[in-house]
């Protein structure tokens, strides 16, 4: 089995990059399993472990971690193992938030050109969650889109598509059904050859439905929805990069609960560029938008220029970025004063790792 590399995006500078170290081949991951990964390379997928220099950055940066869409050089040793050598520089990357403490990040995909988040119509779209997941696309550096699913459920989808406008300022926004086939036209340039298209949203939103549409075959498990409801139950759960026959990719992420935020400002900024364009009539260039005099924020709320529901969502999330992101500056603050934490010394990282054995 061959792989077309170009058409999964090895352009010249990746080629480059790679022709300088002939003693390792390129590859781009299609996803990875408990530090395992599959990676897609010219003569054919491969499984490959974690090398000890990726071990080593990922010791400092968890972001370091391959993930699906990572473009990488692979080493083969001696005995027969295959590693992840060298994670190639991303050009975009998804991260959110992680669950746990230490205010880290998680890579969920990298290396997209489109970041669309995906957000069924039935039974009744989550704009706070759409404002969410753009603030996270326009972060990543990827083009954003909205794709609007399960159209086929709604009595007027462009109405929908339209209502949605308003909270994603200067994003189209796409009416799709994968069960129908209808709507996918403008999705096909975004998965051309060279390009990834990622998937971005809830469980049950219909994400694996619309990578089976655009592929043309069934790889990715779905369930059926319920007609009752609307609703439908996501079955995959891993992050997960699918070729395109004759294109690119499009890369499906595993539904999730919350996602985090993590020093987002210029995403948020660019998420709510109607709330930004409004704080540039304010009288202070510091304005609050509280009890300061000629605030044009305030006025565009009196008017009911600017809706409410809108409004406290952007100052919901401004919180969750300031506060993430002091948070993170304290951590690094003090793992540069020696790695105290709660009045304990965290124990010295190992250099150099060792190797996993197997896979």
């Amino acid at each position: 089995m061959t792989i077309d590399l170009t058409a999964l995006g090895l352009d010249a500078e990746r080629a480059a990059y790679a022709r300088r170290r002939p003693d390792r081949r390129p590859g781009r991951v299609a996803r990875v399993d408990r530090g395992v990964c599959t990676v897609l390379a010219a003569d054919g997928p491969v499984r490959a472990s974690l090398g000890p220099a990726v071990l080593a950055a990922a010791a400092r940066d968890l972001t370091a971690l391959p993930c699906a869409g990572d473009w990488v050089l692979l080493a083969r040793w001696p005995d027969g193992p295959v590693t992840v050598d060298t994670v190639l520089p991303r050009r975009t990357a998804l991260i959110r938030r992680t669950a746990g403490k230490d205010a880290s990040g998680q890579v969920l995909a990298a290396n997209l050109d489109t970041a669309a988040v995906v957000e069924p119509v039935h039974p009744e779209p989550d704009a706070a969650r759409i404002e969410r997941l753009l603030a996270l696309a326009h972060e990543s550096g990827a083009t954003p889109l909205v794709v609007l699913t399960k159209v086929d459920l709604a009595a007027d989808p462009q109405a929908v598509a339209r209502q949605l406008a308003a909270v994603a300022p200067g994003v189209p926004v796409l009416p799709v059904s994968a069960e129908q086939g209808t709507g996918l036209a403008p999705l096909r340039p975004l998965v051309a050859p060279g390009r990834t298209l990622a998937l971005l949203g809830p469980s049950g939103a219909g994400k694996s439905s619309l990578v089976n549409a655009l592929v043309g075959a069934d790889v990715m498990p779905t369930q059926a929805i319920r007609r009752v409801d609307g609703k439908g139950r996501h079955t995959t759960t891993w992050r997960a990069l699918v070729p395109v026959p004759g294109g690119g990719a499009v890369l499906d992420t595993p539904g999730v609960r919350a996602v985090g935020l993590l020093d987002g400002h210029a995403g948020l900024d660019r998420a709510f560029t109607d709330i930004a364009e409004l704080a540039t009539g304010c009288r202070y260039a510091d304005c609050g938008h509280t009890a300061e005099p000629a605030c044009a924020v305030r006025e565009a709320l009196e008017s009911g220029e600017l809706p409410p529901r809108r409004w406290e969502s952007w100052r919901r999330l401004q919180r969750e970025v300031a506060y993430e992101g002091g948070r993170r500056q304290s951590r690094l603050a003090s793992e540069r004063r020696g790695g105290w934490r709660g009045g304990r010394r965290r124990p010295a990282r190992p250099t150099t790792p060792p190797l996993p054995g197997g896979f």
